[in-house]
Order: structure tokens, then C-alpha cells, then sequence
């Protein structure tokens, strides 16, 4: 079962330059919420910014990972907050 740290590090190697913030918010190792930074988000709607990262992890959503909650943004939106 994947945990907070591989999720994050499973987001960056497969988004070249993402920065990702991952966190375990039940406690219960299959609820995340993620922030994910990139620049290969840039001119992508919210829902194929997300889909890139849900790809991420394919049939992983929905089995051992319930849930992914996600913010995505790209760096500018980001320096902007």
C-alpha cells in the first residue's frame, strides 16, 4: 500500500519539474490530498491537469489508493497565491 512519501514521489518522476505536497489526511493510508506544481500544466484545463496526475497511478485510484484529492496549479499560479 503506498504511503504520503511514494505517492509524492511517484507525481515528480513521472511530471518532469513538478513539485508535489502530499498528505494522508485520515490516517488511514488511502485517503490523499495532493498539491502538485508544474509547468506541464500550463494551457491544460483543471480536469486534464488532474488527469495527468491520476494517470499517475491507473487502477491504483479507486483500489489502494481510494482517494486523491488534487489542487493543481502551475508555478506562476502558484507565486501568485
Amino acid at each position: 500500500m503506498p504511503n504520503a512519501e511514494d505517492i509524492k514521489q511517484r507525481i515528480e518522476a513521472a511530471i518532469p519539474g513538478a513539485q508535489a505536497e502530499v498528505e494522508d489526511y485520515t490516517g488511514g493510508g488511502d485517503h490523499f490530498r495532493a498539491t502538485v506544481t508544474a509547468q506541464a500544466f500550463e494551457g491544460r484545463s483543471r480536469i486534464e491537469q488532474h488527469r495527468l496526475v491520476y494517470e499517475v497511478f491507473g487502477t491504483e485510484i479507486g483500489g489502494a489508493i481510494h482517494a486523491l484529492a488534487l489542487k493543481t496549479q502551475t508555478p506562476e499560479k502558484a507565486h501568485v497565491q
